[in-house]
């Protein structure tokens, strides 16, 4: 009886928790697990008179995954797939610490949330909205940087959209722009926990303000970088489709440098009208990630046990 009790009071006790957790938890399952039934399609030749479940099996097996390694533009889009992660994930990682440690170290609160919610705004924003901002400055004919910027330095203006290398730049920092703000403030969340009497002590003891840094606050933030970076490493063969589709505005003049495993697959979608070929390079992404998070969670807890997500 005693132990019964003792149950019904830790239930009660975490009843608001697991009541806050429901809406996440529903939305986790109706937008990530429901639709893993679907994965089927990646094995089979879709038409949509059958339905997913009434399609006759490809034949082979792995006919759908084969138009992504035999295609011409393989080499092309895998590589710059893998290249943008890996240079988003270094830029927005070590600026993002970088950011969240002038942030945190603003003393007026009122400043401090003006900085914060200025980080974060463009995160908040459409993709839409940012390929129009990012027209703006760089349109051929009406662009800020045709129109006012390159005159300044006595600068020709530039086709931007025609002008593949500039690209990989342009694009890395309006990622960078837009996404920055959601890995910052959970580095400044980390920094607020640190314990104060630690910093004190440390300038008791004659600390500069970078040994300060060096010393106590990248340490004690470790954990919160190595969990952010498994969650980019996981999605290291994907890639936001509407940075790489609608900032560039599509063009084709830029494909060697724009063009994505997301976005190519897109325009074979379009073409062939095949959700098989889509289900399929869907699925080889994912398991791709689900492999680098093991391999990096074990990479991590050979060496930091503690630090190891799982």
């Amino acid at each position: 009886m005693a132990k019964k009790n003792n149950t019904l009071a830790k239930v009660k006790y975490w009843m608001p928790v697991f009541i806050m957790m429901l809406p996440g938890l529903l939305y986790l399952f109706i937008n990530n697990y429901i639709p893993m039934g679907g994965l089927v399609a990646a094995f089979k030749q879709v038409n949509f008179a059958d339905g997913i479940y009434g399609s006759p099996w490809a034949d082979p097996w792995y006919k759908n995954f084969t138009y992504l390694f035999t295609s011409k533009d393989a080499l092309e889009i895998t590589r710059n797939t893998i290249l943008y992660n890996f240079a988003f994930i270094l830029v927005n990682n070590s600026l993002g610490i970088m950011i969240a440690i002038f942030i945190s170290d603003v003393q007026s609160k009122w400043a401090k949330k003006v900085y914060q919610s200025a980080v974060l705004f463009p995160f908040l924003m459409s993709m839409v909205i940012v390929s129009y901002i990012v027209f703006a400055l760089l349109s051929n004919e009406n662009g800020m940087l045709n129109k006012s910027i390159l005159p300044l330095l006595g600068m020709e203006p530039v086709s931007w959209y025609a002008t593949a290398g500039a690209w990989p730049v342009i694009l890395i920092l309006v990622n960078f722009w837009k996404g920055v703000g959601y890995g910052c403030l959970i580095y400044i969340a980390a920094i607020a926990g640190i314990d104060k009497a630690i910093y004190e002590a440390a300038q008791i003891d004659g600390a500069a303000r970078f040994q300060l840094i060096r010393h106590i606050t990248l340490p004690s933030i470790v954990p919160s970088v190595i969990t952010l970076v498994m969650l980019n490493v996981s999605k290291i063969f994907f890639s936001d489709f509407g940075l790489f589709y609608q900032v560039p505005q599509n063009s084709g003049a830029i494909y060697a440098t724009t063009n994505t495993i997301d976005t190519y697959v897109y325009r074979a979608l379009l073409q062939q009208n095949n959700p098989s070929m889509s289900a399929a390079a869907g699925f080889y992404q994912s398991i791709v990630g689900f492999v680098l998070v093991l391999a990096v969670n074990g990479l991590v807890r050979k060496f930091s046990k503690e630090n190891a997500l799982f």
